[in-house]
């Protein structure tokens, strides 16, 4: 992929479109096309939710290379040493680089029995993992191992014969940030996220509240996309209102000249379809920045108390993340999914030192942003996941490593089954039967569909559907089925 198509995928998804998504045309012609073009689907009635809950996306853009992040640490080390070359970390403190060793992870009694360390810049989430201020009734983080997009359940010979269905493009950005998102690796005619299909199934009138519950912090995305529903783009600092800042100016103040100027124009009948139409979703999302604004710096504003790390932007988004959360109960929302991108994670050279910068920083904000939701109450009602284009090789290519497959995910929250590694770890040997070839290209042995699938089961889609948010789920796992297609879910927690 070229430097210019590597730039327009890192702006899509880091939301430099923010400060545009009123005002500039292109995006509002693209969310207007998009629900143009929408036609729902079969559903299925269901119960409208009592409770409140919330699924908080960070997606990480760029493709993590998540073997350097979840090490293994026992006899398995010496196989993921060979195979990683110049880009291992160490169990025990070297003299050269890489110097620092991995944090020891202490899985729960029902882990998978095996030892592991995490990154050595991620001290908060190796915390997160072993029980919050050393109390293991409080782990709040499990590892999903080796998940990536698959359409079926496929073998390294199925692969290399080409004899069963394989996403498209793979190994490209592009392609896969919208597979992740959409969780249907074969393509579609019309593009929607699996979030969005959610809230098509979710988002009734009893549950809609006065905004959508598909809110993203980093500009628009494919991941909450729907068919009847729409995303709505905030800033970490709040809504994209042309007034938020001049509260109580007179009506001469620039601003407000300019919001006046442009409620005057969409709120003209048009006779052409295209227009009417634009004209209306135009207002619609003013109207909705303006009443998300004042809930966000009205009188139900929280206090935080935990302290962030400065100079971080994510801790910044994830702490407006929170209080966003915490105001769902004014914004009349039962449920919510938040879409958050942090990208950067393209590590074909540097990978040691900027990876560990990247991690510090990540580290730093899910810390923060976990025990602020300890903080209000709401852990048991908030599930965080993390989610990438794709694992990397294995094999070093001198300095970094290049564009694979399956990964490993983060999944926490206080519904989270935590201090435990679900999935099935990979033989990390070049060439074994969980590599595809090029260097450790590793084949997923769980798919996004599971992973996907046991978050919506928490977050109330019904069994009926399940097919509807997720269409290749049947090729992986039976929703009506009285387990869990991984099982990071604590029991209870579910229906």
């Amino acid at each position: 992929m070229s430097a210019y198509s590597k730039s327009l995928t890192r702006r899509r998804f880091l939301g430099e479109a923010n400060c545009a998504a009123l005002s500039s045309v292109p995006v509002m012609n693209m969310l207007l096309n998009l629900k143009l073009a929408g036609t729902v689907a079969a559903q299925t009635a269901q119960p409208e939710p009592t409770d409140r809950k919330t699924i908080v996306c960070l997606f990480l853009n760029g493709g993590m290379d998540s073997f350097n992040l979840l090490v293994p640490r026992d006899g398995r080390h010496g196989t993921y040493a060979t195979s990683r070359g110049n880009l291992a970390l160490p169990l025990t403190p070297q003299s050269q680089k890489p110097k620092d060793p991995v944090i020891s992870l202490n899985q729960a009694a029902n882990g998978d029995g095996q030892l592991y360390g995490i990154h050595p810049s991620c001290t908060g989430l190796a915390e997160l993992f072993n029980g919050l201020g050393g109390d293991t009734s409080k782990r709040r983080l499990a590892f999903v191992s080796n998940v990536g997009t698959l359409i079926q359940p496929a073998t390294k010979a199925q692969y290399l014969a080409e004899s069963v269905p394989l996403p498209r493009a793979l190994f490209s950005h592009a392609d896969q940030i919208d597979q992740w998102q959409t969780s249907v690796p074969q393509g579609m005619s019309q593009a929607s996220g699996w979030a969005g299909r959610a809230a098509d199934v979710l988002h009734t009138n009893a549950n809609s509240g006065l905004t959508s519950m598909s809110i993203s912090m980093s500009g628009i995305n494919l991941f909450q996309v729907g068919n009847s529903t729409e995303q709505f783009v905030v800033t970490p600092g709040g809504a994209l209102t042309f007034t938020k800042a001049v509260d109580g100016q007179p009506a001469s103040n620039p601003l407000n000249v300019k919001d006046t100027a442009q409620r005057s124009l969409i709120q003209q009948h048009y006779a052409n379809l295209m227009q009417e139409s634009f004209a209306k979703l135009t207002k619609n999302s003013l109207d909705l920045q303006e009443f998300f604004q004042s809930v966000f710096t009205g009188p139900h504003n929280p206090t935080i108390t935990t302290v962030y790390p400065p100079n971080n932007y994510l801790a910044t988004t994830l702490k407006s993340v929170a209080r966003t959360i915490f105001l769902r109960e004014w914004f009349g929302l039962r449920r919510q999914t938040i879409f958050v991108g942090y990208g950067g994670w393209d590590h074909h050279g540097e990978l040691l030192d900027t990876q560990a910068g990247m991690l510090s920083t990540l580290d730093g904000a899910l810390a923060a942003f976990q025990k602020t939701l300890e903080e209000f109450g709401v852990q048991d009602s908030v599930i965080t996941f993390t989610a990438s284009d794709f694992g990397r090789t294995l094999r070093s290519n001198g300095r970094g490593t290049d564009h694979a497959w399956g990964g490993n995910a983060i999944v926490m929250g206080g519904a989270v089954d935590g201090g435990r590694v679900v999935g099935t770890f990979p033989d990390l040997a070049l060439d074994s039967n969980n590599d595809v070839g090029h260097g450790g290209r590793l084949l997923p042995t769980t798919s996004v569909d599971q992973y996907f699938a046991e978050m919506l089961r928490w977050f109330g889609v019904s069994a009926a559907n399940m097919s509807y948010v997720l269409p290749n789920i049947a090729n992986f796992y039976n929703p009506s089925s009285p387990s869990l297609p991984i099982g990071f879910l604590k029991p209870g927690t579910w229906t």
